[in-house]
């Protein structure tokens, strides 16, 4: 009896052994089989589409890959800083770690700490190659998988390795700031793939545009990094793999980085007549009057304007005169960048939405125009303003009034028309018009005008709230509103603070009102959830300035996120601009028609613009 249980036993096994070794089989099959036409390998990747550029292209259209390389390029910045880690909350940290070379760009350039991929500036939003040399996606995007260059090395020679990127990954998405923190938050799983190899898994997140945002990833060193420590400001430099490394930091004053010899990635496409400058010094200065002195003097080489009163006057010096200083309006096809005052909805003050239209309408923009501004600025009345995506002069489509029709009672019936505009005044600063329709809005909202002041008829106490300001520009502008608020009997302040104090503020959403700009792409996606959303405006460090806590908003951006082709991208946009301009959460202000730059001819750049306008990582020093 005994033999024959043996004799079950051994057939048992070997029935499992089989059956093992026939899994196996499967899987080995499985896995040198060829991937799907959606899931080979491929050197770029776009949000909708096809990239642009093909497999071995050269050179991005608006660079001189033949661009002289050597010199300095001496560069100022208004403000301070007190970190040199732009991936936390905490500090305020210079340009150039990873941002915008010159101060107003909206490029996001990776001096000292790269992304895996590196955007074209040319597309509405494509990646193509750098750490991450390929990409291998389905066409759901349910995954996504990154091949990393062998080649690609940290400053200090050290190898970017698989386990770096999802070190990197796991820090931000735990410790990083909260944009960070929203959208790797949506990875189901990420697992590295052999040395060479990360996959992130993103089953049910339905967000075409995740796998892109995960391609903007900087890359960390693991070996260089105290993740215990990580959220605390520090002037100690970031280690990175980017063409740059960090030689000298004054604190607060200035940052000098030099061109890393050794860079690896010099010689890519992405990255060819990029980078042109042995060395750049960002120079701090605290106010507006010394930053330009500092320009004229030639203390620093380029610098943006975009105030038309000193776009106008301010270039009257000798250096402009004789041709060493030439000034450019450059083309841009991205939604204008636009400044709005912005109402802080978590405030009593503006919590009805009839008071924040009554103050919106008090604000004269075609005198402030031409008293302050030369009538060189155009009123905005759009978040996309200028571009496809802006709802402005367009009624909305069949399919916007779907994705809205849940939503209508939030709605203004104007802007599903697509006629409404900012209230335009006679121009005198006093109109009577204005100030009585303001009236009227107040009276609804339980205000009244006794005497001079406009007071609240339950409590009694008088309508007033701060404006915060950090720079002598902001302030004249509030200042110049704070005379037309006071012909409605609203007396209003005017709060003057350093940059680090207005960044920590902001921050903390602890202000009534501020300027604020905010700046589009062609390809809006999950960063609007960081702007805009219910979830973000309880999240301190988002860009919900304005505590927007709105359904319409939310379902619009939840349909764009999840838009599968470019034309439910742009109605799920407007559809969402709809929604943002008839909350009234600011007062629109004003956009340049162009950007505006002067530059000591010294430094050069490509006789053509990206699609997003112009770029200093393209720049180079003249030839002495």
């Amino acid at each position: 009896m005994d033999g024959n249980i043996d004799i079950v036993k051994s057939r048992s096994v070997l029935r499992l052994a089989g059956f093992a070794a026939a899994i196996l089989a499967a899987l080995a099959a499985l896995a040198s089989a060829p991937l799907s036409a959606q899931e080979q390998k491929r050197h770029a990747i776009a949000m909708h589409g096809e990239p642009a550029m093909a497999e071995g292209f050269s050179h991005f259209r608006y660079v001189n890959p033949d661009a002289p390389r050597g010199g300095r390029l001496n560069q100022g910045a208004i403000g301070t800083f007190d970190s040199l880690n732009p991936f936390i909350v905490k500090g305020l940290p210079p340009l150039g770690i990873r941002g915008p070379l010159v101060s107003g760009s909206n490029m996001i350039a990776g001096l000292v700490v790269e992304s895996l991929m590196a955007r074209s500036l040319d597309e509405p939003f494509t990646l193509y190659g750098l750490i991450a040399r390929a990409v291998t996606t389905d066409a759901v995007r349910s995954f996504i998988t990154f091949h990393l260059d062998p080649t690609a090395r940290f400053a200090d020679g050290a190898p970017v390795t698989a386990a770096d990127v999802l070190f990197s990954f796991e820090l931000l998405r735990d410790k990083g700031r909260p944009n960070h923190r929203l959208y790797y938050g949506k990875v189901v799983r990420a697992d590295v793939v052999g040395t060479h190899a990360v996959r992130f898994d993103l089953a049910g997140s339905d967000d075409r545009e995740l796998p892109l945002i995960l391609g903007l990833m900087p890359v960390l060193p693991r070996h260089a990094i105290n993740s215990r420590t990580f959220e605390e400001t520090s002037l100690v430099p970031l280690l990175g793999s980017g063409p740059y490394v960090v030689a000298k930091v004054d604190a607060g004053r200035s940052l000098t980085l030099t061109r890393n010899p050794n860079y690896w990635g010099r010689h890519l496409a992405v990255n060819r007549g990029l980078w042109n400058f042995n060395e750049i010094k960002i120079d701090y200065y605290r106010e507006h009057n010394a930053f330009h002195e500092a320009f004229k003097r030639g203390l620093f080489d380029v610098r943006t304007d975009s105030d038309p009163g000193h776009w106008v006057t301010g270039y009257d010096f000798p250096a402009v005169r004789d041709g060493r200083v030439v000034k450019e309006a450059l083309p841009s096809a991205l939604p204008a960048s636009s400044y709005h005052f912005v109402f802080n909805t978590r405030r009593p003050v503006f919590a009805d939405i009839r008071v924040r239209e009554a103050v919106a309408m008090l604000f004269d923009a075609e005198w402030l125009n031409h008293t302050l501004f030369h009538d060189l600025y155009r009123r905005t009345a759009s978040f996309f303003e200028g571009s496809e995506l802006s709802a402005r002069g367009r009624a909305a489509d069949e399919r916007e009034r779907t994705l809205l029709a849940p939503y209508a009672a939030l709605l203004r019936a104007d802007v599903m028309e697509g006629t409404w505009s900012p209230p335009i005044s006679d121009g005198s600063g006093r109109d009577r018009t204005l100030i009585r329709r303001a009236l009227a809005l107040f009276a609804a909202a339980g205000y009244e005008l006794r005497g001079t002041e406009l007071i609240e008829r339950k409590s009694g106490r008088p309508f007033t709230f701060e404006i915060m300001v950090t720079n002598r520009d902001e302030e004249r502008l509030a200042i110049a509103f704070m005379g037309q608020l006071k012909r409605a009997g609203i007396t209003i302040r005017v709060r003057m603070v350093d940059a680090v104090q207005f960044e920590a503020r902001r921050i903390a959403f602890d202000f009534d009102m501020i300027r604020n700009r905010w700046d589009q792409s062609l390809s809006p996606g999950n960063e609007q959830s960081f702007y805009w959303s219910s979830a973000a405006a309880d999240q301190n460090g988002s860009r919900n300035y304005m505590g927007a806590k709105n359904p319409a908003v939310d379902a619009t951006i939840d349909a764009l996120i999840k838009a599968h082709s470019r034309s439910a991208v742009v109605a799920a946009v407007r559809a969402l601009d709809r929604a943002l301009i008839s909350g009234f959460y600011t007062i629109p202000l004003f956009h340049l028609p162009e950007q505006w730059i002067a530059r000591w001819t010294a430094i050069e750049r490509p006789p053509v613009t990206s699609l997003s306008g112009y770029a200093p990582e393209t720049w180079w020093r003249k030839a002495p």
